[in-house]
């Protein structure tokens, strides 16, 4: 059994409302975990049923060997930072990292010792004499972490902690909790609703839709190979574009243009029942060449590094995410370019990927 096994897990709220269908899950010691989707899906829910404050109507959820699906919080050997930070606003940040040792009858040199380490760690030992109506936003968020982190529990469990932040500071704190777990090795289980996050930070990651998980596995497979239209379109920035397309025997067109596909995506199409099928390609793997899809440039958005480009093609519109910045002016006629080796094949009604 690994760290965390989440058993077919049920919610249902006053026998009508059914927010959690059946989840399964399991992760490995160490493993940090992301639970992405839109806003409820359910994954705070299942944050709440593995934290213990919550509780499934049906299912089981092991923590290492014990099943904890009916324990209170502070029997799971968890630890929990949340959206807010939740800091004791009378308590200095020394005395806000130690309250939670301090309510377990921890010594006062072993209090002092985990202060001293995490504090540390999290780079804050010169904040220790303040409060936290002296700090800045990422600040307070390092001393909630640091308080978590004195625990030295089984489970971190993240409630999007760096949803009140701004952008910048978001990047850091991203970057401070992936350093982080790198450092502790502690299993972490984190809920966001940033694609952004789930990539950079996941060893797996479980994207949710309507109380399902659409996906459970590493962002390069997530990303590579989505198992479905919904998995493709949230993951990835700008969106995957997606082509509806007919089936003309083994070939793919698109108003009355063929897509190019790969022999195994051909075999796909010529098995598959529905005619109606939606082609997906990635804006990064469109070029701009000499030849190719025509199309006329309707707009263009420069990044800095790179420039996100739409185009209008006789096949449908296509944005493009090219490198630097774009030689060209809207309203101009361009050639699109492409591997079918990069495209995806999904069914146009269920949604499931072909090929």
């Amino acid at each position: 059994m690994g760290a965390l096994a989440i058993r077919n897990i049920h919610k249902t709220y006053n026998d009508t409302v059914h927010i959690l269908k059946g989840i399964d899950l399991e992760i490995d010691a160490g493993e940090f975990l992301i639970l992405v989707g839109p806003s409820g899906c359910g994954k705070s829910t299942l944050l709440s049923m593995i934290a213990g404050l919550d509780h499934p109507t049906s299912g089981s959820i092991h923590i290492g060997e014990r099943e904890v699906t009916h324990l209170p919080s502070k029997d799971r050997d968890i630890a929990m930072v949340f959206q807010s930070y939740a800091l004791y606003p009378n308590m200095t940040v020394a005395q806000n990292i130690a309250f939670g040792l301090e309510i377990r009858k921890v010594p006062k040199a072993e209090r002092k010792a985990a202060v001293d380490r995490v504090s540390a760690m999290l780079q804050i030992g010169h904040l220790l004499d303040r409060k936290p109506g002296q700090l800045s936003g990422g600040q307070r968020q390092r001393v909630a972490m640091g308080r978590a982190l004195a625990r030295d529990p089984k489970l971190f469990l993240f409630d999007e902690p760096l949803s009140n932040l701004d952008a910048k500071l978001r990047v850091e704190m991203r970057a401070e909790i992936k350093l982080l777990h790198q450092r502790t090795k502690t299993t972490t289980v984190y809920v966001t609703h940033d694609q952004v996050e789930a990539m950079t930070l996941g060893d797996r990651i479980a994207v949710m839709k309507d109380g399902l998980v659409q996906q459970f596995g590493t962002p390069s497979e997530i990303y590579n190979r989505p198992a479905n239209r919904f998995v493709a379109e949230f993951i990835g920035s700008p969106a995957m574009n997606m082509v509806d397309t007919l089936k003309t025997g083994q070939s793919l067109t698109a108003h009355g243009v063929e897509l190019a596909i790969t022999d195994a995506q051909r075999a796909a199409v010529h098995a598959h029942g529905s005619a109606e099928l939606v082609y997906g390609l990635r804006p990064e793997s469109i070029s701009f060449a000499g030849t190719g899809l025509p199309g006329t440039l309707s707009m263009i958005e420069p990044t800095g590094p790179e420039t996100y480009a739409t185009v209008d093609t006789p096949a449908g519109k296509l944005t493009a995410r090219v490198p630097g910045v774009l030689q060209a002016h809207v309203g101009e006629v361009v050639h699109l370019q492409w591997q079918a080796d990069q495209s995806h094949l999904f069914d146009r009604g269920t949604g499931d990927r072909v090929g």
